[in-house]
């Protein structure tokens, strides 16, 4: 049975959510972890640093000989052992002694501090210390960072640069994450066909493809692409197989309202349709649905209209999946003029922010993808609101808001 009465916006994104599915966890090399989300905590394995270590180049020394050091007066010490990267010393400073020590060397038994090498003078094995220092000072204690045992992270972390650099630290090559969905793109049309500068008849490009890879692996998810005419035999065994091999589907195409259309028509066959039509402008006809316990996005063919309800709907569900908790990020923007709109739908119209101010990109329809291209924002106008004034402040989402 078909779906066919427009639905908010919020409805669509509730029967979305009660629908969202997360993914199974794996076990990977750390290395490949950047922007992973972590399944459990990480106890630290060590300290770090382990060992009291130099944080500058430059020489280990008792800081209590350089109390009265100065330009005018320096300290004369007498350089007793010299530690490079990755070495130690067996030596134990005394009063009126230094090492030359690296950075991140281990600090020698008896010293308590680092001078700076900008701070000195060498001359052989004699030195003369030109600054002041206080115990401690330039020196990483042992666990200063964090200590064996501690709980460094908690599950549930979108791991960044520095969450690899502190689960390395703490002693893991491992992690295990929840894995990226496997996605598979049936763009639907007898008309497409690949790029190509000899188009014939009523033939149009499959650009839809090229943009839901990128989206999709934009929401750092794995994509694989197909192409189906649009014929119902070749469809049910297009989602069929689909439903079997991917954790989720999209289709373009073939959705139309008011009649159902082949895709539609096939996954109210082989599962369920659970939308099929939304009040939303671009892409109206979008519909959602469940074969063999798999979520199938239907969305528009335009590519524009494909591309807005990706950002909508889409890309929430694929990141969520992942245990991303992602939500959209309006922001408030005074527009440059007046936006029309009609009550009764959510428009997401194309627009470009510049400082606290935002215009509409215009355009003719949901297929003139050039509107996207100068566009780096969507203005959002709820089904409520009758358009937006010229000077009146309305609420935006930033293309770059849509990066994890």
């Amino acid at each position: 049975m078909f779906l066919s009465q427009l639905i908010p916006v919020e409805k669509a994104r509730q029967i979305i959510e009660e629908n969202q599915q997360i993914m199974s966890e794996e076990i990977i090399k750390l290395e490949k972890a950047h922007k992973r989300v972590n399944c459990s905590e990480f106890i630290s394995q060590h300290n770090s640093p382990p060992f009291d270590r130099s944080a500058m180049d430059g020489y280990a020394l008792q800081a209590q000989d350089t109390f009265t050091s100065s330009p005018s007066n320096p300290a004369h010490l007498i350089i007793i052992d010299r530690i490079g990267a990755g070495d130690s010393s067996s030596v134990e400073i005394i009063s009126g002694q230094a090492v030359k020590i690296a950075t991140g060397a281990p600090i020698p038994a008896g010293a308590d501090a680092v001078v700076m090498e900008e701070y000195t003078y060498e001359k052989g094995d004699q030195l003369e210390v030109l600054a002041t220092l206080s115990p401690g000072e330039n020196v990483s204690y042992v666990g200063e960072d964090i200590s064996k045992g501690d709980k460094i992270l908690g599950a549930g972390r979108l791991l960044r640069p520095q969450e690899l650099a502190l689960i390395a630290s703490a002693g893991y090559g491992e992690v295990e994450v929840y894995k990226k969905p496997k996605v598979g793109v049936i763009v639907t049309g007898n008309e497409l066909v690949d790029p190509t500068f000899h188009l014939k008849g009523a033939q149009v490009i499959n650009s839809n493809q090229y943009a839901l890879r990128a989206l999709v692996e934009s929401a750092m998810a794995g994509c694989e692409l197909s192409h189906c005419r649009d014929d119902a035999q070749l469809m049910e065994k297009a989602i069929s197989e689909a439903a079997e091999k991917y954790d989720v589907i999209i289709t373009t195409g073939g959705t139309a309202i008011s009649k159902g259309d082949v895709v539609v028509d096939t996954v109210d066959k082989l599962g369920e349709v659970l939308i099929h039509g939304v009040a939303v402008r671009p892409g109206k006809p979008v519909g959602f649905g469940i074969v063999n316990e798999t979520p199938i996005f239907m969305l528009s063919g335009y590519p524009v209209a494909a591309m807005v309800l990706f950002d909508v709907f889409v890309r929430p569900y694929l990141l969520k999946m992942q245990n991303i908790n992602y939500e959209h990020q309006p922001v408030k923007k005074v527009a440059q003029k007046k936006i029309p709109s009609n009550l009764g739908r959510t428009d997401y119209i194309r627009a470009f922010v510049d400082g606290n101010g935002v215009r509409p990109v215009m355009s003719k329809g949901s297929g003139v993808i050039r509107a996207m291209v100068d566009s780096n924002a969507y203005v959002v106008i709820e089904e409520n609101q009758e358009g937006v004034a010229e000077g009146e402040e309305c609420y935006v989402i930033l293309f770059d808001s849509f990066k994890v």
